[in-house]
Formats: C-alpha cells, structure tokens, sequence
C-alpha cells in the first residue's frame, strides 16, 4: 500500500486549487464576453456581473485573512485590483460604464499569473 506525504498531499492541494480558481476566472471571463456581445442592459450582463463581484467578493476576503500564504505587498495589490474590477462592474450595473474589456482583461492577466 503506497503512503502519501504530507507534502505530496499539500502540493496536490495547492494544484487544485489553482486550477479551481483559474476555472473560476475562466468562467467569469466567458460570462463577461458574452455580456458584452449581448449589451449592458442585458440578462447576459446582470448574470455576468453577478458572478465576476461574487468571485472576486471570495477572492479578497480570501487575500485579506492573515492565513493567506502569499506575501502581503502581493496580497494587497490583488486586494486593489479585486476592489476595482467590483467597482467596475457595479458601474456597469447602475449604466456608468461599459468596460467589459477592461473586466476581462485584467481577469485574464490575474488567470494567467497563477502557478
């Protein structure tokens, strides 16, 4: 019977959860495309904006615990971008703004950061 290490399981944990969280983004930035195909008034959109402020809701109440393991410069920068990707996307709600692209964008560069 094979053993795992405590390491081993650790660092299968962490893969998983990188790639549950680049789903996530992946999701969000499916939901955000075709929000913006279909108009900010659109159902498309509210589903869109719904789902991108509840992850990133997750994301900085996740950055912002002191059991989040990485460094805290790094943690505070993606606490910002979180906050203003929110930000954005309420803007969007309430007819202030159209920056889907804007939304997306730095979804992707934070999507393709993760280890």
């Amino acid at each position: 019977m094979y053993q795992f290490s405590y390491a081993e399981v650790a660092q299968d944990t962490a893969v998983d959860a990188r790639e549950r969280e680049r789903q996530a983004f992946d999701h969000s930035i499916a939901l955000l495309e075709k929000a913006e195909k279909s108009g900010p008034r659109s159902r498309d959109a509210i589903e869109a904006i719904y789902i991108t402020r509840s992850l990133w809701s997750i994301l900085v109440e996740d950055l912002g615990s002191a059991d989040n393991g990485l460094p805290e410069e790094l943690r505070a920068e993606l606490i910002s971008i979180g906050l203003w990707i929110m930000s954005e996307a309420e803007a969007i709600r309430v007819g202030k703004s159209t920056n889907f692209k804007g939304i997306v964008e730095i979804t992707r560069l934070i999507r393709d950061g993760l280890n």
